[in-house]
């Protein structure tokens, strides 16, 4: 009896190290590094470099030389009116709450509040108005060393400077606009999108002939 139980004990003793042994190999395969996985890597690697390098290109965009096709000098006038209009309104609706309570306590009309809130809300209306308007002068553009990017400048809601790069295959001409080249305020549109900027060849300077022909065909 004692010699079948010492096969069967040994026979299961050793299948049990063998798979123990597997294991062990197993987990040193994970977490040791093979050279068959070294075509795996590289791979990756190459799938992932365009896409970096594509990033890298558009950052690029804002440090690249760009030599400037068109200016307005007004725009600064039209910033500081912009912010001027900020001003005003916060002033305003500052104001505001104090008057109200001036009236609650006895102290102030019903004219003089009914005055206050007609000006708070036309403060703010001329705000908006003006901010709508003034973010969609163009200040300046800009043509890139391979005439390819158009860099252009115009104001925020803040009558801060805010910078936008569109390709020069997606900026319309003048004669796809529907505008006149003598007319005094054109249209800056693109094909991609809806949204449109405004310039004006009168007011402003066209400071690069050439260049600004090619973007927007001629105008003259």
């Amino acid at each position: 009896m004692n010699m079948m139980i010492k096969p069967i004990f040994l026979t299961r003793f050793t299948s049990q190290v063998l798979s123990c042994t597997r294991r062990l190999f197993l987990l040193s395969g994970c977490f040791q590094p093979r050279s068959a996985h070294a075509p795996f890597l590289q791979s990756c690697r190459g799938t992932l470099m365009p896409e970096i390098t594509t990033l890298v290109r558009c950052s690029d965009l804002s440090t690249q030389k760009y030599s400037m096709i068109y200016t307005l000098p007004h725009i600064k006038l039209l910033r500081a009116i912009s912010r001027l209009k900020l001003f005003q309104t916060a002033i305003t609706l500052v104001l505001l709450p104090p008057v109200y309570v001036l009236y609650f306590q006895g102290y102030a009309s019903l004219f003089l509040v009914s005055y206050s809130t007609g000006i708070a809300l036309f403060a703010g209306v001329m705000l908006y108005i003006a901010s709508q308007l003034f973010r969609r002068v163009v200040g300046m553009m800009y043509l890139d060393p391979s005439r390819t990017t158009l860099k252009v400048s115009h104001l925020t809601f803040w009558g801060k400077r805010q910078d936008i790069y569109l390709p020069v295959s997606d900026v319309m001409t003048i004669g796809d606009t529907g505008d006149s080249a003598t007319e005094t305020v054109l249209k800056l549109k693109r094909y991609s999108s809806p949204e449109t900027f405004y310039f004006s060849t009168r007011f402003g300077r066209v400071m690069d002939k050439k260049g600004f022909e090619e973007v927007f065909g001629s105008f003259q």
